[in-house]
């Protein structure tokens, strides 16, 4: 074999060029790698993170009655942020001619809201005196409330004087709170009698010369007067006012949540409601729509009382399968009366202490009532939970259901309305039970 060669033809000399001509050739790919057109953009450690809101709100409270009374709360000026809630009157023996007002002003970080007012006020008449009485024949409810004048307003300051902008509302002070009771919504550039929705965000931005930067708006000033003309008839009574304000960012959000709206949350259950979730096991008084005998006479349809041998009863006969509503009413002062169909009963029953609840009651039958609404002292009470509950039955037992209604002594202290639609519909093997179907309002 000759050593210059090889089986494939190629002489050494050969091969070594063409290993090198591979080698640049490897050597060139190399280079052409480098030496493209590049670029390189990097996102590295990124974060979200939440931005703040915080409401901040500075008041301040005067109280002029010539000298004779001392303001007893803890601090009458201060910032309310977050709990304890803070209290800026302590006002006792207050009398005709004593006057006062209350000042408060936003600051909000850092984000542009809404700011709204909420409030409730309670009054206790605490027994009657004798010159009272000659002119006070009331002496379960307080009138200081509807005596003292009062007006809500925008205000600012101006140094050392409060400048009043637009009313917001006024009269009593009973119907200020009333106003705000349901919630009121404020204007960031102080126009009052807005609908929710319509009013203008806090969005001024103040950035003080020390501190941070803030967001704010108008003020709102508290004024009140007891008139010298009031006379005997609020002797010892008094009264509690609650204030809340809200701040709800404005950013997609149009304004109309309402965040000082009350609710009452609700809950269903199987069986009697007394019985699984008043604390007695037992209801204080009662109303019921039941198909009875289902006739213009004889045994009754519709009752309320303190218990069934003592109701206020009525006949209704009843469409089945037809919806028809029902309302049950308190006044806060002893009396309830239960409407079905139109169809009215009243009666007097004892104070209402706790939970009210819906109970049906189906056999051979299904019984639904729906569309509930509860109305707490005027103002209409939004259920966090159920707003409906029905029963069905067919066969040899009878179906207990119930909704119940989370309310305490306080909310139905004073009067309330439970509202809804029931539907009865009974099968052809109904017995005629008078009591297997029927649906309970209790009171605990």
């Amino acid at each position: 074999m000759n050593s210059d060669t090889n089986n494939i033809g190629l002489s050494r000399r050969k091969m070594l060029v063409g290993l090198g001509a591979v080698g640049v050739a490897s050597a060139g790919a190399g280079l052409g790698t480098t030496a493209y057109f590049s670029d390189e953009e990097s996102f590295q450690n990124n974060t979200i993170t939440a931005g703040e809101l915080d409401l901040f709100v500075d008041y301040e409270a005067s109280y002029d009655s010539d000298g004779a009374v001392e303001n007893m709360a803890e601090s009458a000026a201060g910032t309310q942020d977050g709990e304890p809630a803070g209290m800026f009157y302590d006002l006792e023996d207050v009398k005709p001619g004593d006057s006062g007002h209350v000042e408060f002003c936003f600051r909000i970080v850092d984000n542009p809201s809404y700011v709204w007012a909420c409030g409730d006020l309670t009054q206790a008449e605490n027994g009657i005196t004798e010159p009272e009485g000659l002119v006070d024949d009331t002496p379960d409810l307080g009138e200081l409330g509807d005596s003292i004048d009062a007006r809500l307003v925008y205000c600012e300051r101006d140094g050392e004087e409060i400048v009043e902008g637009d009313e917001i509302v006024s009269g009593s002070l009973v119907d200020v709170f009333a106003a705000l009771s349901g919630g009121a919504a404020l204007d960031g550039d102080g126009t009052p009698g807005l609908m929710p929705g319509d009013q203008g965000a806090y969005d001024t931005v103040v950035e003080p010369e020390e501190g941070d930067a803030f967001i704010t708006g108008p003020c709102v000033c508290l004024f009140w007067e007891i008139p010298t003309s009031v006379g005997n008839e609020i002797q010892s009574d008094s009264l509690t006012m609650d204030l809340e304000f809200h701040a709800v960012q404005s950013r997609h959000n149009d304004g109309s949540a309402n965040p000082c709206e009350p609710s009452v949350t609700t809950r269903t259950g199987e069986g009697f409601a007394k019985q699984q979730e008043f604390d007695t096991q037992q209801e204080t008084s009662f109303a019921r729509g039941r198909f009875g005998n289902n006739g213009p006479s004889g045994s009754w349809e519709v009752a309320v009382g303190p218990d069934v041998g003592s109701a206020d009863t009525a006949n209704y006969v009843w469409t089945p399968g037809d919806t028809v509503p029902f309302s049950y009413a308190y006044d806060g002062s002893g009396n309830a009366s239960f409407t079905l169909d139109g169809v009215t009963v009243g009666s007097s029953i004892p104070a209402p202490s706790g939970k009210l609840a819906i109970t049906t009651k189906a056999d051979e039958a299904t019984v639904s009532v729906a569309n509930l609404a509860l109305d707490l002292d005027g103002v209409p009470t939004a259920l966090s939970g159920p707003d409906a509950i029905s029963a069905s039955n067919d066969g040899p037992d009878r179906d207990v259901t119930y909704l119940v209604f989370d309310t305490d002594a306080a909310d139905v202290a004073n009067a309330f309305t439970i509202t809804g639609d029931v539907t009865v519909d009974v099968q052809g093997d109904y017995s005629g039970s008078e009591e297997g179907v029927a649906f309970d309002i209790s009171v605990e």
